[in-house]
């Protein structure tokens, strides 16, 4: 049913929200990792407390993995509506272990965990029950997975961790009696990487670019970079708050640039809605803030808790008139980390806004990664002291001018909404509008010289071309790899606008498909317009789910051939 490779052992949980899901995931994720595996885990989730049914998918293998497939090697539902709610991962090789009695699946491996959990005091403990018959499955030493349960719980007592080691360790020896029935790829040390997620790249991508304010309302996906932000501004110098609501956001953030922070809010598509009036206030001030935007399923409240790239006409779109912004979309968790710190350099260099596009399934996936580079310096400032006829907007190289704010030197920092002269105050002549609004927009096209350009991989002179941006980046490349497509080529888009002519990457190419998490395939249209090339055949999802390994595998085979 699926063709999915062995080199990694691949384990789904599902189960309703409440059921301890993600402590089975965080026990195990940490676990193996100790072990010697390398770990790659997503979830999905939905718009819920309580009920429903989510599931959570880990890959354990010895070699990196980071990408996510749909066929599983183990499956374990903690009802039958779970097992339903992931019918599409099973497969002939798949082993369903589940506690028959207390769900009514029909498997040829049961494991009564429910009983197990009420021995140890109650249902509460039956996803550590799961975390360690996994961990048995694995091979993992059971003295290290009841440590790891424990210390899981250790904050709720000595008796409940205690309990919760006991559990796992129960779970272990019923793991341990059925490993025989899978091939699990053997462990190895794993030196120096880290396993972090794309919430966490961003986060600390943002720290090494110096931010120092940042600022947001919850909203899902995006709440996890603020409140990783938050844990940071314990141990950093950064300002981080919770705001009532996104124009707030917005505006307090370019209130903190306007004094000289280095300045980040993170959101969903609805609250940057909001924010459009502040971002077009950024463009006529000048000033530079870095949004970060996690994209989920719209139009309006949409699918809240899952994940699509729907949102690139919106911030491209954004805000009223013409000024130009910097619209960056991470692929990987490593370019995550860079584009994040790359966005406020650029952002404060060329005095814009400054886009960086995730989603749901980018923050909320984790693996193993090399250990990031810290900066050898802090962060540039391109501020500058002013002097006593200082003019905020003066005419500088690109449209650049010199930035100064207030309280450092003599001159006034004039900032208006309203159009305006070189000193910033308002005007209604025509002269000042028309080189005010060329003295912005040759900014973007500074900007569009500073182009990382995509990540190719395959051969340089292939004559069919796959694109793709953002988080679909793993997926595509495993897909093109199983194809064993030597002629075609992956060019993966990091950096999605301004763009430069691009004519020479499509030099000589027959074919493009593209391959997007929207339905329209917005990129596509932009690569159209900008490239001035014919995009034949576009691979579109738009259920809210990622794509997989499989389905890529599938679909890509049938338009390149």
């Amino acid at each position: 049913m699926h063709a999915s490779d062995h080199k990694a052992f691949t384990v789904c949980l599902a189960g309703e929200a409440g059921q301890g899901i993600q402590s089975t995931e965080a026990i195990l994720a940490s676990l193996a990792k100790k072990a010697g595996f390398h770990v790659f885990a997503t979830k999905e989730y939905m718009s819920r407390v309580r009920g429903g049914v989510n599931s959570t998918t880990l890959r354990f293998s010895s070699a990196p993995v980071t990408s996510l497939v749909t066929g599983a090697d183990l499956v374990v539902p903690f009802s039958k509506e779970a097992l339903d709610h992931v019918a599409d991962r099973i497969g002939p090789r798949t082993v369903i272990v589940a506690d028959a009695e207390a769900t009514g699946i029909e498997t040829d491996a049961p494991v009564p965990l429910t009983k197990i959990a009420a021995d140890m005091g109650g249902r509460i403990y039956e996803s550590t029950v799961a975390a360690g018959l996994i961990a048995g499955i694995l091979g993992i030493d059971p003295a290290l997975t009841g440590e790891a349960a424990a210390a899981r719980f250790a904050a709720k007592g000595a008796a409940v961790s205690g309990k919760n080691g006991e559990a796992a360790l129960a779970g272990h020896a019923r793991g341990a009696a059925l490993a025989a029935r899978f091939k699990v790829p053997k462990a190895g040390a794993i030196p120096g990487e880290l396993t972090l997620s794309g919430a966490d790249a961003i986060a600390l991508g943002f720290l090494a670019g110096g931010c120092d304010y940042a600022c947001g309302y919850p909203m899902s996906p995006a709440t996890g970079v603020l409140e990783r932000l938050a844990r940071y501004s314990l141990s950093h110098d950064l300002i981080t708050e919770q705001v009532e609501d996104e124009i707030g956001v917005i505006n307090m953030a370019l209130g903190a640039s306007y004094a000289g922070a280095r300045a980040a809010v993170s959101t969903s598509g609805g609250g940057f809605a909001l924010m459009e009036e502040g971002l077009s206030l950024a463009g006529m001030i000048e000033t530079p803030v870095v949004v970060h935007l996690a994209q989920r399923p719209g139009p309006a409240t949409g699918l809240p808790t899952r994940t699509e790239q729907g949102d690139l006409n919106l911030v491209l779109h954004a805000g009223h008139g013409d000024f130009p912004r910097l619209i960056l979309a991470p692929g990987t968790i490593p370019e995550g980390y860079a584009l994040g710190a790359k966005a406020f350099e650029l952002a404060d260099r060329y005095q814009v806004p400054a886009l960086v596009l995730t989603d749901q399934y980018y923050v909320d996936t984790y693996y193993d990664v090399p250990a990031f580079q810290p900066p050898k310096a802090p962060a540039k400032r391109h501020i500058v002291k002013t002097a006593a006829d200082y003019r905020r907007f003066a005419p500088g190289e690109n449209g650049v001018s010199p930035r100064g704010v207030p309280g450092y030197g003599e001159g006034i920092v004039c900032a208006d909404s309203d159009e305006h002269d070189e000193g910033g105050y308002i005007v209604e002549d025509a002269a000042p509008r028309i080189a005010m609004t060329d003295k912005r927009l040759r900014k973007g096209a500074a900007l569009a010289r500073e182009f990382i350009p995509p990540t190719r991989v395959g051969p340089a002179d292939a004559k069919r071309i796959v694109i793709a941006w953002g988080s679909t980046f793993p997926m595509v490349a495993d897909a093109l790899a199983a194809l064993a497509e030597g002629s075609a080529a992956l060019l993966h888009f990091s950096w999605l606008y301004p763009l430069p002519d691009l004519s020479a990457l499509f030099d000589g190419v027959e074919l493009i498909v593209a391959v997007e998490n929207n339905a329209t395939g917005q990129f596509a249209d932009l690569i159209e317009k900008e490239a001035r090339v014919r995009i034949a055949k576009r691979i579109l999802k738009y259920d809210g789910r990622p794509f997989t390994v499989e389905e890529l595998t599938e679909r890509l085979g049938a338009a390149l051939a």
